[in-house]
């Protein structure tokens, strides 16, 4: 095992099909075709060496991952394997047998996503007539069955001013912990900056409300919440460090460092279909490429917060400035600092591009 130790976590992305549209979509802009998949016994074999290696947890997720008849037995699978298995879903066309079922079949928890505490603009959100009634009804079925659920919520220009109706909501099903999920640009979603990104203001008003927020519901629920990444002035150790605490398996068998990964276009991906996941965390070149902190450039390379940031996202870095090895931009010693600066500050209106459509 590397010398960061096993990875706590896996994201199982098991497969792209997804019913919704969402205009901040975080799945890549090419997307896995169905016959590209892993199939049942793959995973099974995914799972088992996830839990060989020490993995604690694993996140079943998509687009939908109940789009797959195969979930109930790749649930089982990640159960025998010792691992907490959580389901990441949008909960639309997911009835109540089919979660009972996975209930049976080891699940422990479900994250649901409801992209507004209002009816009407959770589903044009969504794009998806329909998905608020669904998510809701889901989540009184996951609470009735005894499950632990989490609400996500990802905020944006359209709903950051409601975190304090999201929050309540998520109470309200029972939830015993939300995750305010501001949007992060890269992919389908940088499509839609200019409709999704709130002002400033607007950002700074939802970061001291979730701190308000979490002393009024101190004890009922654990609210999770971030500065958003274009309004801070120190970055955030992505995944907790690269190739550090997680990985993340595509629908065809790919086995990243983080979701976003696929951006940086030099790196290279080994695949489950022809390696070990352990062989993978440990040795592939994309897992190398920036864990620890030997590839820092300046100021990076001499920083005292290089042990506890890592040089912040690497896809934010390329994103912003085509090299993946400089300091993210959304670090104030940062020479690139001006280019998030100014996305801040940018305003401008204009329709969603609804993924899909």
């Amino acid at each position: 095992m590397s010398s960061t130790g096993a990875p706590l976590g896996m994201l199982a992305e098991l497969t792209h099909r997804c019913p919704l549209a969402c205009p901040y979509c975080s799945n890549p802009l090419e997307l896995e075709s169905r016959n590209t998949e892993l199939d049942t016994d793959t995973w099974r074999r995914v799972m088992r060496e996830a839990g060989a290696m020490g993995v604690l947890q694993v996140h079943l997720s998509g687009g939908e991952p109940a789009s797959r008849r195969d979930l109930e037995d790749i649930t089982k699978a990640a159960r025998d394997a010792g691992l907490y298995t959580n389901l990441i879903t949008s909960a639309v066309g997911v009835p109540p047998a089919r979660l009972a079922a996975l209930a049976d079949a080891g699940m422990d928890h479900v994250q649901i996503s409801i992209q507004d505490s209002v009816p009407k603009e959770a589903d044009r959100i969504a794009g998806y007539d329909g998905a608020y009634r669904q998510k809701v009804a889901l989540a009184h079925e996951v609470t009735r069955l005894g499950l632990r659920l989490t609400v996500n919520a990802v905020m944006h220009k359209h709903n950051i001013g409601r975190v304090a109706e999201m929050v309540a909501l998520a109470v309200s099903l029972g939830a015993q912990r939300v995750e305010i999920a501001h949007v992060q640009y890269y992919g389908w979603a940088l499509k839609n900056r200019a409709s999704l990104m709130p002002s400033r203001a607007d950002a700074e008003a939802a970061v001291a409300k979730i701190e308000q927020l979490r002393r009024d519901y101190q004890g009922r629920i654990v609210i999770d919440a971030v500065t958003p990444d274009y309004y801070a002035r120190l970055p955030k150790a992505c995944m907790g460090g690269w190739g550090r605490r997680s990985l993340n398996v595509t629908p065809s068998g790919r086995v990243l460092p983080c979701h976003a990964a696929e951006t940086i276009p030099a790196l290279e991906f080994w695949s489950v279909r022809d390696h070990a996941l352990s062989d993978i965390w440990e040795h592939s070149p994309a897992f190398t490429a920036f864990r620890g902190t030997a590839w820092m450039k300046e100021p990076c390379s001499t920083c005292v917060h290089r042990e506890k940031d890592f040089g912040g996202c690497r896809c934010q870095a390329f994103a912003m400035t085509g090299d993946a090895r400089v300091a993210d931009p959304v670090c104030h010693l940062s020479p690139h600092h001006q280019i998030v600066a100014e996305l801040a500050e940018a305003g401008g209106e204009q329709a969603f591009a609804y993924r899909g459509r």
